[in-house]
């Protein structure tokens, strides 16, 4: 995979939000720093659907910090737009893992804008901050996702 790669792998999970009046900038538009949360907000609405929350992450131990970014900015959002956030887990090792993203807006026509793609990494650290492999229960339900994927493209 290509190190900005940000293509979205099956399966991918879709939350909607609707872009509120304190997302906005002088310009009018969603400022740029707000579309990592919604990156945030699809991935732990995804780890919540499909494995655990991210609270139960945290109880067995591990809590993951972004280690690395990237958004490419395709067209703005603006108050009130209804956003879809794609998250996609595209891969994982014994202390990291990858998601990809893709935020999109649906216009009136029925077509689809692309408004930001993009990826975040994660490591998984203890509560002291120490890099520490993926307890058990969490890498399988990574592992599990990952294999769903997988399986949809046989």
């Amino acid at each position: 995979m290509s190190k900005l790669s940000t293509a979205l792998i099956e399966p991918v999970f879709t939350a909607s939000y609707r872009v509120i009046y304190g997302d906005t900038d002088a310009a009018g538009v969603m400022y740029n720093a707000n579309y990592l949360r919604l990156f945030e907000i699809g991935r732990t609405e995804m780890m919540r659907a499909w494995a655990m929350p991210y609270r139960a992450m945290e109880d067995l131990g591990c809590i993951l910090p972004v280690t690395e970014s990237y958004l490419r900015f395709k067209a703005p959002a603006r108050y009130d737009d209804l956003v879809n956030i794609s998250a996609s887990l595209v891969e994982a090792s014994r202390l990291t893992c990858r998601f990809h993203y893709q935020i999109t807006r649906k216009e009136e026509n029925d077509t689809v804008t692309l408004l930001t793609k993009g990826f975040t990494v994660h490591a998984c650290v203890n509560r002291e901050g120490v890099l520490t492999p993926f307890p058990p229960v969490i890498k399988q339900a990574i592992q599990t996702i990952l294999t769903q994927g997988n399986n949809s493209a046989a």
